[in-house]
């Protein structure tokens, strides 16, 4: 199957579905440290509760049945459980070395799952999509405001670590790429450098989507871009789709992904947060209010692929894939030259 190919015919018919969020599923089974650890990490010294991605080695049931029950609500596209399985996130837990591990068995799990529900429905193809998250530092900013010249992290760092996350990613079978929750564009050109360079390397034919995260009111990502400057400084990259999750709800999304629809010449994503979290962080709107909100942004022919991000469960996905049969997937504009 040319997935490309494949993926470009299935959007011009209809809007996928991407799936809800891993993290706040994981935190409806309350697991302890010890269900963190498993067997094999019984013994070790520091504490790993918190490392969701390690779950694919720990709990890979949960991590299973968490991508079944989004399949079974009605989602295309489903995330492996990596979005911190690079080296530099994973060194606070001193877990670098199963890095390639992690990756590859998270991605196993996930094609598992989307394999059986194809197989349920050939005439509905499931896509697994690598994620490739932020990590936990920041190329394009300081974090010490006395020493505004300091870097955290190189760019030259950052791509070693996508290169070897997204060798695992493709050797368990991925069929895309997700780079997601972009805060900071550099952090994201290097994980498109990592991906275009495997690519061209091992002549693949493999999407990639591309998804930042409006920080605030303000309208910009946390290095200080609005969705224009965002696109603009990622549309050279040879990429599927480009569109917003995380941070904000449904609602303030909207005139973030209009920008994106009438600029980007790629598809568009969009994938909020159940709302914005309450006092306990947890997220309240009901899977109903999220989807009427998404219903208009598909209403007004603004997109091509939802889903949902921070507390939303699959009664939120179910909502938005039974809103989404109703309406035609946003259309490419015609590039003049």
């Amino acid at each position: 199957m040319n997935t490309t190919s494949t993926l470009q015919q299935l959007l011009k018919e209809r809007i996928l579905i991407i799936d809800g969020a891993m993290g706040t599923m994981i935190q409806t089974y309350g697991l302890d440290e010890a269900q963190y650890r498993g067997e094999r990490f019984k013994d070790i010294q520091q504490l790993v509760k918190g490392n969701n991605d390690l779950l694919v080695l720990t709990q890979p049931q949960i991590i299973s049945d968490i991508h079944k029950a989004f399949l079974e609500a009605g989602a295309d596209i489903i995330e492996t459980n990596t979005f911190n399985a690079q080296a530099i996130s994973m060194e606070d837990y001193r877990m670098q070395d199963l890095v390639h591990e992690i990756n590859l068995k998270a991605a196993q799990i996930a094609r598992q799952a989307a394999d059986e529900y194809t197989a349920k429905t050939p005439d509905k193809p499931r896509f697994v999509a690598g994620a490739v998250g932020p990590t936990n530092r920041t190329a394009s900013m300081s974090p010490d405001v006395n020493n505004p010249g300091f870097r955290a992290v190189t760019f030259e760092q950052l791509c070693q670590a996508y290169t070897a996350q997204i060798l695992a990613l493709i050797e368990g079978g991925v069929d895309l790429i997700l780079i997601e929750t972009i805060f900071d564009t550099l952090n994201a050109k290097a994980a498109l450098f990592a991906v275009n360079t495997i690519k061209a390397e091992r002549q693949l034919d493999l999407p990639v989507m591309l998804s930042g995260t409006i920080t605030d009111a303000s309208g910009r990502t946390l290095s200080g871009q609005t969705p224009e400057a965002f696109w603009h400084s990622l549309a050279h990259g040879d990429i599927l789709s480009i569109g917003f999750n995380c941070a904000l709800g449904a609602k303030d999304m909207i005139p973030y992904i209009h920008s994106l629809h009438e600029l980007a010449w790629v598809y568009v994503t969009a994938y909020p947060n159940a709302g914005l979290p309450n006092e306990f962080g947890q997220y309240d709107e009901s899977p109903e209010a999220m989807a009427k909100v998404i219903e208009s942004m598909m209403a007004d022919g603004m997109v091509n692929m939802v889903g949902g991000c921070c507390g939303t469960s699959p009664a939120h996905i179910k909502a938005i894939a039974d809103k989404a049969k109703q309406y035609a997937p946003r259309e490419l504009p015609q590039l003049t030259v």
